[in-house]
C-alpha cells in the first residue's frame, strides 16, 4: 500500500494506522449487560434500532432519545452469548455516561424480566485499526480472521487463556476490530499484538482519526438537545419498520413531510488558517450565521485543518464556501461532506 503524502510532522502511530495498524486503548468506555428474556424488547421500545430482532452475533449503532427525537445516549448494541448459554444485549455508550444510562434505562423498568448491570470497569477494550488490522490479528491469535460484515462479532482466544469478543467496527474510517476481555487479560492480548507489528495509539491520534473519518461523538458533536436525525449516518441507527419506541413520531414525520432535516452533520475544510477551529465555532455566509463547527483537528493528510459541524439545509452542498469567525477574524472554510477525509 501506497503511504498518503503527510505533514512531515505526522506522528508515527498515525502513520502505522493508515499504512499498517494501530492499537488503541478505548478500556473507557461504557459497558452494560442486560439479560433476562425481555431485555430485547425493552431496549427496541426505548432506542432507535431493532433490538428484538438482533441476531446473535449481530450488532448495531442505536440512539436513545426522548419524546422529541432529541439525542439522551449514543449506544452500541450486540447480542451475545454468555459463558452459561443465556444470550445478552451488550451495550456500549461514551466514556463516562455509564451509569448516567444505567439509571435511565431503571427508570423505565416496571414489570419487564431484565437485569441491567454496569460492567465497564471488568472489562477492557482494545481498537486496532488499520489496512493490515485483519492480518495481524491473524497473526496473534494463530489462526485466519473470517470476513466479517461490519459490527458482526465473534469470540477467539489470545494464547492460553485470554478469551475477547472480536467486533468489526470502523470508527476510524479505517478497517477495525474492537478487542473485548476482561481486564486482568488486556496485557497478554496487547503484547501478542504488538508482537506481531501493532503500534500503540496515542488519544490524540485516534481522535484526529475519528475527526478525519466524520464519526460524531457524545459530548464533543452530540448533546441532548440534538434532533437525532441531524446527526451524521444517523440513518443506519433508525428502524422505521418495527414497532413503536420513544421519539418515534418527530422522526417519522421529518421523513415524511419535509424529506430533511434543518441541519446536517458534514465535514470541513479549513482554509489560510492553521489552526483548529474551537467547538461553538460560527460558521457565516453573507454574514448570516448557517451553521457551527464541533469538532477540529489539523489533518496530516490534507495539510490543513479541518472540522466536524451542523450546516443548515441549503448550505451544505460539498465546495460551498463560507467564514469560520474566529477570535483572529474571519477565515474561509469549504464543506466536505462526510467523511471529510477519503
Amino acid at each position: 500500500m501506497t503511504t498518503p503524502t503527510l505533514l512531515p510532522h505526522a506522528d508515527a502511530d498515525y502513520v502505522a494506522a493508515i499504512s499498517t495498524a494501530a492499537l488503541f486503548d478505548t478500556s473507557s468506555i461504557g459497558k452494560l449487560l442486560l439479560t433476562g428474556p425481555d431485555a430485547p424488547m425493552f431496549l427496541g421500545n426505548l432506542s432507535t434500532n431493532d433490538t428484538k430482532n438482533l441476531p446473535l452475533g449481530g450488532g448495531f449503532e442505536s440512539y436513545f432519545c426522548d419524546s422529541r427525537a432529541k439525542v439522551q445516549f449514543q449506544t452500541w448494541i450486540y447480542h451475545v452469548r454468555l459463558s452459561d448459554g443465556r444470550h445478552a444485549m451488550w451495550v456500549e455508550t461514551n466514556a463516562g455516561r455509564n451509569e448516567a444510562l444505567v439509571k435511565y434505562l431503571d427508570r423505565y423498568l416496571i414489570s419487564e424480566q431484565v437485569e441491567i448491570a454496569d460492567v465497564t470497569g471488568q472489562y477492557a477494550q482494545l481498537h486496532l485499526a488499520g489496512p493490515h488490522a485483519a492480518t495481524m490479528l491473524g497473526k496473534a491469535l494463530g489462526e485466519s480472521v473470517p470476513d466479517l460484515p461490519v459490527f458482526s462479532h465473534m469470540e477467539r482466544t489470545f494464547g492460553a487463556n485470554a478469551t475477547c469478543s472480536i467486533r468489526r467496527r470502523d470508527p476510524l474510517g479505517l478497517p477495525g476490530f474492537d478487542l473485548v476481555c476482561r481486564s486482568e487479560l488486556v496485557d497478554g492480548v496487547l503484547g501478542l499484538l504488538t508482537t506481531v507489528g501493532a503500534v500503540i495509539g496515542s488519544p490524540k491520534t485516534y481522535e484526529t482519526l475519528r475527526i478525519e473519518a466524520g464519526t460524531p461523538l457524545f459530548g464533543p458533536d452530540i448533546d441532548e438537545n440534538r434532533f437525532v436525525m441531524e446527526v451524521g449516518w444517523a440513518s443506519r441507527a433508525v428502524s422505521y419498520t418495527k414497532g413503536c419506541f420513544l421519539g418515534q413520531e418527530p422522526i417519522v414525520m421529518a421523513r415524511d413531510r419535509a424529506g430533511h432535516v434543518n441541519r446536517a452533520f458534514l465535514g470541513l475544510r479549513v482554509l489560510d488558517w492553521q489552526t483548529p477551529l474551537p467547538a461553538g465555532t460560527k460558521l457565516l455566509q453573507e454574514g448570516q450565521e448557517v451553521g457551527v463547527a464541533t469538532s477540529s483537528c489539523l489533518s496530516p493528510r490534507l495539510g490543513t485543518p479541518i472540522a466536524l459541524g451542523y450546516l443548515r439545509w441549503k448550505h451544505q452542498e460539498s465546495g460551498t464556501r463560507m467564514e469560520a469567525e474566529t477570535t483572529g477574524g474571519r477565515v474561509p472554510v469549504e464543506v466536505l461532506g462526510l467523511p471529510p477525509v477519503k
